[in-house]
């Protein structure tokens, strides 16, 4: 028993070794990510767009912290191209997802599983199994900020099948009025964002409304940097990214005129 104690501590020990030596001559493989398509955003990240095996944070802008209208319309578009490759788990104590909005954002709603959770622990419980599932190529929980050790676990469980987690800060169901979403000094999240609703641009033929537009924050990204965007949705089918660039925010107000939109992609 103490030889095999001690080959397979010497074993672990030589695999940890070989991980710090590959990275130090710099041939670690690199994190797969989804990029936004445009280098204004892909550039706050240390690999070149959001990282998969990893798990984000996405917090309401006003009222949206209670609503979550528009952060979930901006999660489902940002998972428009991951659900290509596996489905999409959406955990949640409520039952307001609205499923047709998504469809009409391009969503592909026969690739999405929702599951109704009691409590916010088994909301974390449900998130972390589906994440550790394979053909899971991304999960979403409607939460309050877990603790140090259960974001550990989350990110754990995105690490073992490479998938994207996702926790949108909603006030607890039943919550007292003015009860904001907990948050976590130190969060295990590789990046915290801010979503609140923009107002539409005009359609190119003047009739009707423009696309959904939404006005995101990355507050806070692990060895990146923050900034702030307007951001439209993108038809499907009109290039690989869901999203177009309208304008950079400066003091959160747009720093450029509207018709200097860059595309991306």
């Amino acid at each position: 028993m103490e030889c095999e104690m001690a080959g397979s501590r010497e074993a672990r020990l030589a695999a940890l070794r070989g991980r710090i030596a590959a990275i130090e001559a710099g041939t670690r493989t690199p994190t797969p990510v989804l990029p936004f398509g445009d280098p204004t955003i892909d550039g706050c990240f240390p690999g070149g767009g959001l990282p998969l095996g990893a798990w984000h944070e996405v917090v309401g802008a006003g009222l949206e912290g209670e609503t979550g209208a528009a952060p979930a319309a901006f999660i489902g578009l940002l998972l428009r191209p991951l659900a290509a490759t596996g489905v999409v788990v959406w955990v949640a104590r409520r039952t307001d997802l609205f499923v047709p909005g998504l469809f009409g954002l391009g969503f592909p709603a026969q690739r999405l599983i929702q599951v109704r959770a009691r409590d916010e622990a088994e909301v974390l419980s449900v998130l972390e199994d589906a994440l550790s599932t394979a053909g899971v190529s991304a999960a979403v929980g409607e939460a309050q900020a877990p603790d140090l050790t259960a974001g550990r676990r989350l990110q754990l469980a995105c690490e073992k099948r490479g998938g994207l987690g996702l926790l949108l800060h909603r006030r607890p169901y039943g919550g007292r009025a003015g009860e904001g979403p907990r948050t976590v000094s130190g969060s295990a999240s590789f990046s915290r964002w801010r979503v609140g609703p923009q107002p539409s641009g005009a359609p190119p033929d003047d009739i009707g409304l423009g696309p959904p537009r939404w006005r995101v924050e990355l507050e806070r990204c692990r060895g990146g940097r923050s900034g702030g965007w307007i951001l439209e949705a993108q038809e499907a089918g009109h290039g690989p990214h869901p999203f177009r660039l309208v304008s950079q925010l400066a003091d959160h107000d747009v720093a450029s005129a509207e018709p200097g939109w860059r595309k991306a992609g």
